[in-house]
């Protein structure tokens, strides 16, 4: 249906500190005229300033839509395959997109962490989009692209070594140098105070099937204190990005027709520097931070210099565990910050993995269930991230 529109892709968001970045990047890397793209938000003289700004070539269009206009937006949806979106908070600002792409098959990304407002989008346009053939896909940045696909390549490899699914996943983040966007922590904040007025979302938030409509699993671990993982002898503490990618991994679980096991558990925590008491003292004080909840992080818009972005990188562990004691490590790295450099690859390849691939079918998905394969040889060959196995 969407083949024979007038874009192949619209970032809607260019102006942002993102969107900037995703701009730049498809200019440079897919610059060579094949991609037919536009840039798109609300201020026509911004979007000028950063095409300039930016050296985008001048035949990119320029698009204008403001997030509380479902006109202006539907309208911007039906004229191109995929819309690439940056603007959050989406509880906020995203609801008119998403409803615009199901009703015009268009095809639809972003980077939201937000499970309680992509669980009301699920239960509000899902076989909408189906019926229309837009493919859907929530959460194609740090959270949770590594660690869908991190579990699904440790998961792939129990199967074809232990003849069957490892029970039970640990993510564990080894080691990162880079901030949360501005984004990530306005999210956090705003989901927050939707949460103190309605006790439903809260509910969703603690909830590890909150995403998978229909189906609840087995008990999970709690990742919410610190303590001593045997399997790594180091102490762990939480990870803050834990809440949106353990829901994301159960329900590429669910859309993928539970590959991993119906009783599969998974948790994520951050793994503590030192040993003994040191990583201990370690764990417990990384338990006590809050580095998206503050006023000291960068606000939307802003973001590290590009030496900043360059210089950043993580390194995350999937340790699958069978019944019998029997184990395999698989290791994500990415070379980029996680929040800005690495990100903004990443959603960029999400959208092309829709569009050139042959990845998209309707229905609102994760990237684990979608297009693991496709996306994984993506993010190898183009966005500075590896895949591997160990025992």
């Amino acid at each position: 249906m969407t083949g024979s529109r007038e874009f192949d892709l619209i970032v809607y968001g260019a102006t942002g500190f993102t969107g900037r970045l995703v701009a730049e990047y498809l200019a440079e890397r897919y610059g060579d005229g094949s991609l037919k793209w536009a840039m798109a938000g609300r201020s026509l003289t911004r979007l000028e300033e950063v095409r300039g700004e930016l050296g985008v070539p001048a035949d990119v269009a320029l698009l204008t839509a403001d997030s509380g206009d479902p006109a202006a937006l539907k309208a911007m949806a039906a004229r191109t395959r995929a819309v690439l979106t940056t603007v959050g908070p989406y509880q906020l600002y995203g609801s008119n997109l998403v409803a615009a792409c199901a009703a015009t098959g268009t095809h639809y990304v972003d980077l939201c962490g937000e499970p309680a407002w992509m669980r009301h989008m699920i239960d509000a346009h899902e076989e909408e989009a189906k019926a229309s053939g837009a493919c859907i896909v929530f959460s194609c940045g740090f959270d949770s692209i590594p660690f869908d696909l991190g579990v699904w390549i440790a998961e792939q490899a129990a199967i074809e070594r232990f003849g069957k699914p490892a029970p039970r996943v640990k993510g564990r983040i080894k080691s990162m140098k880079g901030t949360f966007s501005g984004g990530t922590a306005a999210s956090a904040k705003a989901t927050m105070v939707a949460a103190a007025k309605d006790p439903s979302i809260g509910r969703l938030m603690l909830d590890p099937f909150a995403l998978t409509p229909g189906f609840q699993g087995a008990a999970q671990p709690n990742g919410m204190l610190p303590h001593h993982d045997a399997a790594l002898n180091a102490w762990v503490a939480p990870f803050v990005m834990a809440v949106i990618n353990t829901k994301n991994v159960h329900r590429t679980n669910l859309l993928a027709g539970h590959p991993y096991g119906t009783d599969f558990r998974y948790d994520e925590m951050m793994i503590a520097p030192g040993l003994g008491e040191i990583g201990k003292a370690a764990a417990e004080a990384m338990a006590k931070m809050n580095p998206i909840g503050g006023d000291g992080g960068p606000k939307p818009g802003e973001g590290p210099s590009r030496e900043e972005r360059e210089n950043g990188y993580y390194e995350l562990l999937f340790i699958a565990e069978m019944e019998d004691g029997r184990s395999l490590t698989a290791t994500v790295k990415g070379d980029r910050d996680p929040g800005y450099g690495s990100t903004s690859k990443m959603i960029s390849e999400s959208a092309l993995c829709l569009i050139r691939d042959g990845a998209a079918q309707g229905g609102i998905w994760t990237a684990g269930a979608l297009m693991p394969e496709k996306l994984k040889t993506r993010l190898e060959a183009n966005a500075g991230l590896s895949f591997s196995v160990s025992d």
